[in-house]
Parts: C-alpha cells; structure tokens; sequence
C-alpha cells in the first residue's frame, strides 16, 4: 500500500489544532468508538460553521482527508490546507480531478471528509427545528464505487466557547452498497438529522 499524501503534514499539525480548538470551544463529542480504525471510510456531517470537521478530527488518530473548495488554497492561509492533506474542489464545474484525489485515498484504505449539503448553510431555523441545505451525491457515489462506509456525524450548538454549547454525536458506520443513489443519500441526511436531535442512530 503506498503512502497517501498529506498524511505527515496532518499528523504534525493535529496535536497543535486539538489543543486550540479544545481549549477554545470546549466541545462535548460523543460516539468516537465509531470511527473506524481501519478501512475505507467518508467521514459525513451538517456544516453550519468553518471548523465543523474538527469535531470528529479530535477524537481520532485517522488522517481525515476532508474535501475544501479551492478558494482556500488561494490565500495567505493556503500552506495549511495543502499540509493538512485536503482536496481542493473547484465548484463551479463537475471537478473529476477532486474526484479522482478522493477515489484513490479511499481505495488505499484512507479516510475522506465530505460536507454533504456542499456549503455551509446560513439558514437558521426555529427552536425546535433541524435545518439542512438539500444533499449534494458526491458522499454516496463515492462510497458505492469505493466500498467505504459512512460514517455520519451531527453538529449542534454554537461556537460560543462555553463549556457544553457545542456538541457533536457520531453515528455508527454503515454500508450503501447496492443502493439506489437516490435511496442512499436520503438514508445518509436521516441519519445525520438524528443524531442533530439527540436520537439513537
């Protein structure tokens, strides 16, 4: 199996951002037993906020290859990004070249981070009601052609930095395999809503 690329950048940035985001968020994770710790896998949660995938990157050694529009390797900040191993996607066309990037991580065995609803969602909804942006394929087309399975994540709170404001739920793995896309990726938005209102996935 070769080496995939990126992985040492992350293994030496990720003890540096651990400690920042536990000490200026003070997240609440739970389920980190089901991450898998080996195999193909795309990690797949709601995201509302620019430091969502961090919730799950904590509570895991896994190198977690997240999938980031191409704007961010643009910028004074771009040296991160390409460190951290993430995929740059350029949004505007069907990018087959992010694709290809993703393939071969997951069929090395490695872990790829996807925000299913493709953007951050800005859109806020009332107390008691869990709001998502409509669910982009590129998750479950992957896992299907892959074999990797999903593991579904779900962010709630705010990134207020007090102390039980921000918490994240991971839900067991699961297979799409033989599915119908459509069928699949409606299976993969009921889960992450679940675990976003407390349920049992």
């Amino acid at each position: 199996m070769s080496k995939i690329k990126g992985e040492m950048g992350y293994k030496i940035l990720r003890p540096f951002v651990k400690l920042y985001f536990k000490l200026k968020f003070h997240p609440i994770v739970y389920g980190k037993e089901n991450v898998p710790k080996e195999g193909p896998i795309i990690v797949c949660g709601n995201h509302r906020h620019v430091h969502d995938q961090y919730n799950v990157m904590i509570v895991t050694d896994r190198v977690i290859h997240y999938m980031a529009k191409d704007e961010y390797f643009k910028g004074k900040n771009s040296w991160f990004y390409k460190m951290a191993g993430c995929i740059p996607v350029d949004r505007t066309i069907h990018d087959e070249n992010a694709k290809s990037k993703a393939i071969e991580i997951l069929e090395q065995g490695g872990a790829l981070g996807i925000f299913p609803e493709g953007t951050r969602n800005k859109t806020i909804g009332t107390k008691d009601e869990v709001v998502m942006l409509p669910f982009k394929f590129g998750a479950v087309s992957l896992a299907q052609k892959t074999g990797a399975l999903i593991v579904p994540f779900g962010t709630t709170g705010e990134y207020t930095g007090r102390k039980g404001k921000l918490t994240t739920r991971i839900g067991k793995p699961f297979s799409v395999k033989g599915m119908d896309l459509e069928e699949a990726n409606k299976l993969l938005r009921e889960k992450i809503l679940k675990l976003m209102q407390k349920e049992e996935n």
